[in-house]
């Protein structure tokens, strides 16, 4: 057996972050903000090619909280969140003391069915009197979901739509990047992801003002006087100037790592489409231009004669680690009261599917490995 590791998703450093690290140390800079978080902002400003305002936040999960606070959600409220995600997507939610309302996904992009968006909204509304305060689409594994028409609904129904692109940096939708579609948009720079921060997100606003906002509750919602003064809440949501500079590094190479891990998943999708019973996650159609975060694999043990779990196990024996499809909001313990609209779709790729080793740092060697396993199942 090799016994070398092959990580799902490693982070993988570029050689530049050194540069802007010891840059913050000379310059005593090695508090939240400064240089590095302003540079870092406006790479990324330049990233998403629109008309955006970023705010560096510590983490994902403080962008989509502090976009729910700006979108007036409270107490008694609801929102409609896609339901085949990871839980840092509805937590939020009941930060605020809000009630999520979790919706299926549709089988083409895995992300939230709009047919079901729909039904969720119009069943809420003739249930409680009052539309939902936001709709949070994710963007998957990287593949973009449907905006045209989850955009139109919510225009519809004149509900805001917060996107969580935390797993699609650099992702295309008709040739627009994620995180450009809604009134606020969430990233991340956690290790595993596309690029790096070590632990850290940032707020896709879409004005000056949300984003002065956003900076002022992320800093303790300090008034403007001389002394301390709070007339708000405020949180302790902002980036630091180091993991700012560890952003900046590695912004120099995300061309290179989004390249990367497509030409993986097109390595995945050569080797596997051939073994019956296993088929591998794609773009639908030219309009969605995935980064490929993740590769992901659907079996169906009927005619594969093995299941998804079958191969986790075997590949945790030949030490690549593997790992199955996010768990759905509706079936997990701490969301059980909360109202589900759909089928089973996001069951069933749960129950189903398998996140392979993608890291952008992985060669082709790593993946003809993990490939092996597969095809000796």
């Amino acid at each position: 057996m090799n016994n070398k590791r092959i990580w799902l998703s490693l982070a993988h450093m570029g050689g530049q972050e050194q540069r802007f690290i010891q840059e913050a140390f000379d310059t005593n800079w090695v508090v939240p903000l400064g240089p590095n978080v302003d540079g870092f902002e406006k790479d990324l400003q330049t990233l998403l090619e629109e008309d955006r305002y970023i705010v560096a936040l510590s983490a994902g999960t403080a962008a989509i909280h502090l976009a729910l606070i700006q979108l007036g959600v409270g107490p008694g409220d609801e929102v409609v969140c896609q339901s085949f995600t990871f839980s840092a997507s509805a937590n939020p939610i009941k930060y605020l003391s809000a009630d999520p309302v979790f919706v299926d996904s549709e089988s083409e992009t895995w992300n939230i069915s709009p047919y079901y968006l729909r039904q969720a909204i119009e069943d809420r509304i003739a249930k409680t009197g009052k539309k939902p305060k936001a709709i949070i689409p994710v963007h998957l594994y990287g593949l973009p979901a449907k905006m045209d028409e989850i955009m139109a609904i919510a225009q519809e129904y004149g509900i805001p739509v917060l996107e969580d692109a935390a797993e699609a940096l650099g992702s295309e939708y008709k040739g627009r990047k994620c995180g450009t579609f809604g009134e606020f948009a969430c990233l991340s720079f956690n290790g595993n992801k596309m690029i790096t921060t070590s632990g850290g997100g940032a707020l896709v606003c879409h004005t000056e003002e949300e984003a002065k906002y956003t900076k002022f509750l992320a800093t303790q919602a300090r008034d403007q006087a001389p002394h301390y003064q709070h007339s708000h809440i405020g949180y302790n949501y902002r980036m630091s100037n180091i993991c700012a500079g560890i952003g900046r590094g590695q912004m120099l190479v995300l061309n290179d790592h989004i390249a990367r891990r497509r030409a993986i998943h097109t390595l995945y999708k050569k080797e596997l489409s051939d073994i019956p019973g296993i088929s591998v996650f794609d773009n639908p159609s030219e309009d969605f231009n995935s980064n490929h975060w993740l590769t992901c694999v659907i079996v169906n043990p009927d005619v594969a004669g093995f299941s998804r779990e079958d191969i986790r196990l075997k590949m945790e024996e030949e030490n690549i680690e593997t790992r199955p499809l996010w768990k759905p909001m509706h079936l997990q313990p701490v969301f059980a009261d909360a109202p589900y609209y759909g089928g089973n779709t996001a069951e069933k790729l749960f129950d189903n599917g398998l996140c392979l080793p993608s890291g952008s740092s992985l060669t082709d060697d790593d993946i003809r490995r993990v490939i092996s396993v597969i095809k000796n199942m």
